[in-house]
């Protein structure tokens, strides 16, 4: 019996003695993990860099509306705006930008009376609550413009998705009383 066991201790011995593919080994287990973290990493540098460039976007076309520019103008309507936002979005193919941006433009009587809530119904952009009115000299507006981002990292889509179909809502919200463009230099009060 000890004549056959020796063989099979020899051969453990030996096994366990081996170092001639641990490296292979330890970057296979080490890879793949390291691999799904540099592509999350790159994928959330992708989601703020689309989302910052929706509110610098926005902010720009705000400000048609602020100072009564698009409501003198012939781009007075939803489709107008959107273009408006669109067209500072550059990287982002109008094709694209023009299919997926949805906006919200609101009058309110007093920024306290403003709700910013994401038009969001079963997992979709509910286009039946959005509105567009840009309001006259002195008012107080709300501008809100939503974009669903498609998540590419299988990882992150747990986490992050609060749309079906793996997207997560890019949200931008600016707050503002229009400049008074009627009565010529009057403050608004």
């Amino acid at each position: 019996m000890s004549s056959a066991s020796s063989p099979l201790r020899a051969f453990v011995r030996r096994l366990m003695g081996a170092r001639g593919g641990a490296t292979a080994v330890e970057i296979a287990m080490i890879g793949l993990p390291f691999l799904v973290l540099i592509c999350s990493i790159a994928e959330l540098g992708m989601m703020f860099m689309t989302s910052t460039t929706i509110e610098a976007a926005t902010e720009a076309a705000a400000r048609q509306i602020r100072t009564g520019q698009l409501q003198a103008g012939s781009n007075d309507s939803a489709a107008g705006f959107k273009t408006l936002v669109c067209n500072g979005m550059s990287w982002i193919p109008a094709s694209n930008c023009m299919a997926n941006i949805s906006i919200d433009v609101q009058t309110y009587p007093t920024f306290a009376a403003m709700a910013v809530n994401p038009p969001v119904a079963n997992g979709a952009i509910d286009q039946s609550q959005l509105t567009f009115n840009p309001g006259s000299s002195c008012s107080i507006e709300l501008v809100q413009v939503f974009y669903p981002y498609s998540l590419l990292t299988p990882l992150l889509e747990p986490g992050l998705p609060n749309l079906n179909g793996n997207q997560r809502l890019l949200t931008t919200a600016m707050a503002f009383r229009n400049e008074d463009w009627q009565t010529n230099g009057a403050l608004c009060t």
